[in-house]
């Protein structure tokens, strides 16, 4: 058993706060933040004897008058409770609509209207559709994937088969793509503009040096938001550089530059490129420059040398540059709200409608997660396969 030392408990005592800060900021309301996105609570909560009912029922038709009974009875405890407005909520999530038919419901049982079939039917006739009754069957667990489907585009049908929504509601597949497509043009820009720039770095004198470094880091001083919004000023139709390009003659009418991908790539293009540049200048600094003159001593042109000495040599700031850019890019969010258009919105866009705007914080949770482990998922690959660039070198 190891020995507890002064010294060991003394760092204990000194890590306790962040570790706590850690806790209670971080991983409670990641847990929270994930438990949403199946939880099923709002239903359960809502309908217990309607649910416990549907048990029996084999999902053909119409349920037994028993049923219709027992829901008149949750929907009339929901609406004294208070609990009719999330339960209202929740199946409108699923299908648009069902906000009125449950409400409607629950405010006309709380006067003296029997709890019988031809009552809730007389109420809203969607209660004599068979559908309703199968989602209520479907989602009658405590837990539900409903959420995970919806954010791939999926559903479950009648029958409990999983099976993908029709052309016009498919989006989420599409954001996806169209996240990971963004990220990875933002990292392939950013390697190509920063390879050179932390190249320039790592050979500048060292008179020069801090200078440059100052350049390098004078765009940490000011907000994303701040150097976002400065991208609206230069690229809208009576932006800076439409102005330029019509007033030395190059065009007659303003260039498209503004809410759409261009402006999106540019934006996050210089927002993340410090990120890039920091790991190619730490890991060219390790370079010894002898290295490169014995390639060109042996025989090596420029080209060669470089390619096959001082590129190898760098490959560990590449991949730590990439991963950094790829992952922060991947989690976007106020760069493409401002400059880009509709069709340039990333999955964090998405994000935080559901959760500040439509309040559908299951749906949030779900894409966020799906989110959170494809990023976990390019790590450790990215990982693994630097991991085998550096043994094979």
């Amino acid at each position: 058993m190891p020995r507890i030392t002064r010294s060991g408990i003394a760092a204990a005592w000194l890590l306790t706060p962040a570790v706590l800060a850690a806790v209670v900021c971080l991983i409670v309301p990641l847990a929270m933040f994930l438990v949403r996105g199946v939880s099923n609570a709002e239903i359960v909560n809502a309908l217990p004897r309607t649910l416990t009912s549907l048990t029996a029922w084999n999902g053909e038709g119409l349920p037994p008058d028993e049923v219709y009974a027992d829901l008149a009875s949750d929907l009339r405890h929901a609406a004294g409770s208070g609990s009719l407005g999330e339960l209202a909520r929740r199946m409108n999530f699923m299908v648009p609509g069902y906000r009125t038919l449950v409400m409607k419901t629950g405010t006309q049982l709380k006067g003296d209207v029997p709890e019988s079939r031809p009552a809730l039917i007389s109420i809203d006739k969607r209660w004599g559709e068979p559908e309703v009754w199968q989602l209520l069957r479907l989602e009658s667990g405590r837990w539900t994937d409903s959420y995970f489907l919806a954010a791939l585009d999926r559903k479950r049908s009648a029958d409990g088969d999983v099976v993908t929504v029709q052309p016009d509601q498919r989006i989420f597949v599409d954001l996806f793509i169209r996240t990971f497509v963004i990220s990875v043009s933002v990292t392939v820009l950013c390697l190509l503009l920063g390879y050179p720039a932390a190249y320039l770095l790592a050979l500048a004198p060292r008179r020069w040096l801090g200078v440059l470094l100052v350049l390098l880091l004078l765009p940490f001083w000011t907000s994303t938001l701040v150097r976002s919004t400065a991208w609206i000023v230069l690229l809208q139709n009576e932006g800076l550089i439409n102005r330029i390009l019509q007033g030395i003659g190059i065009v007659d009418a303003p260039l498209p530059l503004f809410a759409n991908r261009f402006a999106v790539l540019v934006a996050m293009t210089h927002v993340l490129l410090p990120y890039m540049i920091m790991p190619l200048y730490g890991a060219m600094k390790a370079v010894p420059p002898d290295l490169v003159r014995a390639a060109g001593s042996l025989g090596a042109n420029p080209v060669r040398a470089f390619f096959r000495v001082y590129l190898p040599q760098t490959y560990a700031g590449i991949a730590a540059g990439v991963l950094l850019v790829f992952i922060l890019a991947l989690g976007y969010y106020v760069t493409p709200a401002l400059v880009g258009g509709p069709r340039d919105q990333m999955v964090s866009y998405f994000i935080a409608l559901y959760t500040n705007e439509s309040l559908n914080w299951g749906l949030a949770s779900a894409l966020g997660t799906l989110l959170l482990f494809a990023t976990a998922l390019f790590y450790v690959v990215f990982s693994r396969f630097a991991r085998v660039g550096a043994e094979a070198r």
